[in-house]
């Protein structure tokens, strides 16, 4: 093992104490280090890293800047053990992301998902992916989150579900509607007939008792949106998994502005919900649909003292 690899093991391993994921840094800083020893470099250096987050030939901007940041943050960290390291400058990459158009699902495709999944020939399989439908529309809960959660983490007595330190390392506990609780100990009957002996704790799990993945899971949801007719030959949005957390924080906002709700006082609490790092994140999903922008508009129009 290169020095610099090394020293990257220490980088990553400090930053994680400290109660940074890096996922992405962990893949990809030793391929960095392995590229900085086939160049015969002692010290990182701007150029170095320019070369490196460009590859592989033809990548698009966005990924490019995204790879120097993982390196400008490691040539920080290297620069007090060897003050020649350069430290790339921020915006040296320039790339503007734009983020995509969310697909937002109707009452009658979420049910015409759920029948779709119905009819899968498992019938573990058919209930799991029922399950997992179900609460994420119901829920507005990441996918990721879904699939990590436990038994446990299901207090049926209280009607809770805990969500264990995800996307930023913060647990939260999600009331749950009594329909959803149901639904939830329907399948959990199924999947304990059918699973007596699951090889994980997971509260949804797979054919083979595991705990699902984001690899099993896309290819079969796929599958149902082709067979639900979603999405298909239209220039929507691309309909994805995660439209369906959009969808449950557009269908909040929707309810709210239509009951004549303060809506910028209860969105923290969506927010919370949701698992946002702040309200500022939520108030993104105001620009998802036409009619959350006409009711938000309609209501700073009658706000006292707006212009006419």
């Amino acid at each position: 093992m290169s020095q610099l690899a090394r020293h990257i093991e220490d980088y990553l391993a400090l930053r994680r104490a400290l109660g940074f994921k890096l996922a992405k840094e962990g893949r990809f800083l030793p391929d960095f280090a392995a590229f900085t020893d086939a160049a015969g470099a002692a010290t990182v250096t701007v150029d170095l890293a320019v070369r490196w987050a460009a590859q592989p030939q033809g990548t698009s901007p966005v990924w490019a800047a995204q790879r120097l940041s993982m390196v400008r943050g490691l040539a920080r960290y290297l620069q007090a053990i060897d003050p020649a390291t350069q430290v790339p400058p921020a915006g040296l990459l320039p790339a503007r992301t734009r983020r995509a158009t969310p697909y937002i699902y109707s009452d009658a495709e979420v049910t015409a998902l759920m029948t779709a999944a119905r009819a899968l020939p498992s019938p573990l399989k058919a209930a799991t992916f029922q399950a997992l439908i179900g609460l994420l529309a119901a829920t507005g809960m990441r996918g990721s989150e879904a699939m990590s959660l436990d038994r446990g983490d299901l207090d049926t007595a209280a009607g809770v579900l805990t969500i264990r330190a995800t996307k930023f390392r913060k647990s939260r506990q999600l009331p749950l509607h009594p329909s959803t609780l149901r639904a939830l100990a329907g399948y959990q009957a199924i999947r304990d007939r059918a699973c007596p002996a699951p090889a994980t704790p997971s509260l949804l799990v797979s054919t083979t008792g595991a705990r699902l993945c984001h690899s099993t899971v896309q290819p079969v949801f796929r599958q149902l949106l082709g067979q639900a007719g979603i999405g298909q030959g239209t220039r929507r949005p691309r309909a994805t998994i995660h439209g369906l957390r959009h969808t449950f924080a557009v269908t909040t906002l929707l309810s709210w502005y239509r009951d004549g709700q303060d809506v910028q006082a209860r969105l923290p609490a969506l927010s919370t919900y949701l698992g946002h790092a702040s309200p500022a994140a939520t108030y993104w999903y105001l620009t998802a649909t036409p009619e959350l922008l006409t009711l938000a508009a309609g209501r700073l129009e009658a706000a006292p003292g707006s212009a006419r």
